[in-house]
């Protein structure tokens, strides 16, 4: 192996361990996110907001180009087009601890704070099936990941409905809202991801990644 091949081979791994490191970032911090915003708890927001900075840094240093053969230009073609999905929920994540600063101890229904600990219990499982589908190169995750997201969708459709019943104030049900938007799309990037390992594994095309979310 040339020289030149021996520092784009090792180029290639650590994209691929900074890859895995982002789906770590957003595994571990969705959790605290959502314990953040059911408490109330605004100093959770400062530590995600420094791992927010580390989740830049990192996607700014993952993709490195250098004459790739085909197999590296699937590889690198994914990582492009994962990498910003990975800082795109991140900043989601952000978003569900910001709103704790909103909200006091007993603004939510029971009822809604059940919704919203399932939507949260149900994105970390999506997560953690897209990092293992990404490491394990798993064509299988995506269509059990579909299966998943329409579970988040009746999540989110039972907890606008329980918004909209009035039982909470005009500025909470707004937070809320606005939150359950914020897991919805945490679940369709999950989805987005795993339809691109399906590409990465070799099934030669990307099988209708949707429209991209924010």
């Amino acid at each position: 192996m040339s020289e030149q091949r021996q520092e784009f081979e090792n180029a290639l791994e650590n994209i691929e361990s900074k890859v895995i490191e982002l789906f770590a970032m957003v595994g571990e911090d969705l959790p605290s996110a959502t314990r953040a915003l059911l408490s109330c708890d605004g100093e959770a927001l400062t530590p995600l907001l420094e791992r927010d900075r580390e989740v830049e840094e990192l996607v700014n240093r993952a993709i490195l180009l250098q004459a790739p053969v085909a197999s590296d230009l699937r590889f690198l073609l994914s990582a492009l087009r994962i990498v910003p999905e990975l800082e795109r929920s991140h900043d989601l994540v952000v978003h569900i601890a910001a709103r704790a600063n909103r909200l006091f101890t007993g603004d939510l229904s029971a009822r809604a704070s059940g919704l919203v600990e399932a939507m949260g219990a149900l994105a970390s499982t999506m997560w953690r099936t897209a990092a293992d589908a990404w490491y394990q190169r798993d064509r299988s995750a995506a269509q059990a990941l579909v299966e998943r997201d329409e579970e988040m969708d009746d999540l989110h459709a039972s907890l606008i409905a329980e918004l909209a019943s009035g039982q909470m104030s005009v500025p909470v049900t707004m937070e809320m809202t606005l939150a359950a938007r914020d897991y919805e799309r945490l679940g369709a990037h999950a989805v987005n991801i795993a339809r691109r390992v399906v590409y990465l594994a070799g099934s030669g095309a990307i099988p209708n990644p949707g429209p991209t979310t924010e």
